[in-house]
């Protein structure tokens, strides 16, 4: 007996199947957790719809066609059945052959017809009035169906058993996609595989429903008795939409390496806006540039040719934060050129407050401050030559570079 898609209020059942009753979707109250997916109304998905296409050879065994692998449908079914396969997909048939209790639901190339490939040609499910196919869990979209008919009960001799017609419906989804369908006719005789195409079929809930139904046309008795109803050699349904089989990265990781990604370029903003590369604070060697230094400004390629590219052989001395090279400009002047060492912990503002003070003491006996030079990392004091080098020299130097200077000339070259 056939209860299924009724709207029962009664006591609740433990399975949707009890002996000779079927009655999936046969339950109004779906938003009863108690009850079992299968009795709710549209067969709604117990968990997350996760499927995106289905490949079923109705009837026959496992295989692969098109490097898609096709679920094996070997279960006999009866009178009353719902087989549900790890709620992927399912089917319901109903109903007894007349004349023959004993018909079998599954049919095989039985006249050994030469069946045209694939393999699921020579194998298919049918029911004596419903057969319903459903796609369980499936994600919302559009769809593409395909279903595959090839008569295998019938000849193609001059013999009475060539003689029958089977004639049978197909909806997709509530809606009729066949009607007064003849595999055979279709086809241009038996064992001629035929393929039904159904395009932008839409899964709105969860549940893909394809039903094939007998309405008592056409003929129940040959070759035998019972030979007729509804019968489908293999189903593919597949997506009309891309699919992300997680292959990919997870929603989860894609918001990670977004935030990592907004946090890497925020700290190369903060530490350009610290190098003074964007607005808000200027480079190093501008900042410098735009103090009032009260003395020469040097090119850094002026210093370079002056000192021969900073020669060694130009090196005349070590000063307390970094060498010291003797130079000659282009108008002959000879010059003394303090390089500040990279390493050395005067900072921007100390190196400014030398310039300041030295260029400000004006006095004969002071060594005199030409001027500077600032480009890139480049922080260099240009001085005038000391033939005679310094005063620190002839008081504090090795003995034989020491000058007898009594107090009173010490005092005159202070004053």
């Amino acid at each position: 007996m056939d209860l299924s898609y009724n709207n029962f209020t009664g006591p609740i059942s433990v399975g949707c199947q009890q002996p000779q009753v079927n009655l999936v979707s046969g339950f109004s109250s779906s938003e009863n957790n108690e009850i079992s997916w299968c009795l709710k109304k549209d067969l709604t998905c117990s968990g997350k719809p996760e499927h995106h296409s289905l490949f079923i050879n109705c009837g026959g065994r496992k295989m692969t066609f098109e490097n898609n692998d096709y679920d094996d449908d070997l279960t006999p079914g009866g009178a009353s059945a719902f087989i549900s396969v790890a709620e992927k997909w399912a089917y319901s048939s109903t109903g007894l052959f007349l004349g023959d209790d004993s018909a079998d639901f599954l049919a095989g190339n039985s006249f050994n017809l030469s069946v045209t490939s694939p393999e699921f040609y020579t194998s298919a499910r049918l029911a004596p009035q419903s057969l319903k196919y459903y796609g369980l869990c499936m994600r919302q979209g559009s769809y593409k169906v395909r279903l595959h008919f090839a008569e295998i009960m019938y000849t193609n001799n001059q013999t009475f058993s060539s003689l029958g017609r089977r004639i049978f419906d197909v909806s997709i989804q509530g809606n009729v996609v066949l009607s007064n369908f003849n595999i055979m006719e279709e086809a241009g005789g038996p064992g001629i595989g035929i393929v039904e195409e159904f395009d932008n079929v839409m899964v709105n809930g969860t549940t893909l429903e394809i039903h094939f139904y007998w309405t008592g046309k056409g003929t129940t008795a040959v070759p035998d008795r019972g030979v007729y109803g509804p019968l489908i050699s293999a189903i593919t349904v597949t997506p009309n939409f891309e699919v992300d089989d997680g292959g990919g990265l997870s929603a989860g990781a894609i918001a990670g390496i977004v935030a990592a990604s907004l946090v890497l370029v925020v700290l190369i903003l903060i530490i350009l806006q610290l190098k003074g590369y964007l607005g808000g604070r200027e480079p190093e060697d501008q900042e410098l540039r735009g103090l009032d230094l009260q003395t020469g400004y040097f090119t850094l390629r002026q210093i370079k040719h002056a000192t021969n590219n900073f020669d060694a052989s130009n090196k005349i001395g070590e000063g307390g934060f970094g060498p010291v090279y003797k130079g000659v400009l282009s108008d002959g002047a000879v010059i003394a050129v303090k390089q500040l060492s990279a390493k050395s912990k005067q900072g921007n503002r100390e190196f400014v407050n030398e310039i300041g003070m030295i260029s400000a003491l004006q006095h004969p006996n002071l060594v005199r401050l030409y001027g500077c030079c600032i480009e890139g990392n480049q922080l260099l004091l240009v001085y005038e030559y000391l033939e005679n080098n310094s005063l620190a020299r002839a008081l504090f130097g090795r003995e034989d570079q020491r000058l007898q200077l009594d107090w009173s000339t010490r005092k005159k070259i202070l004053l």
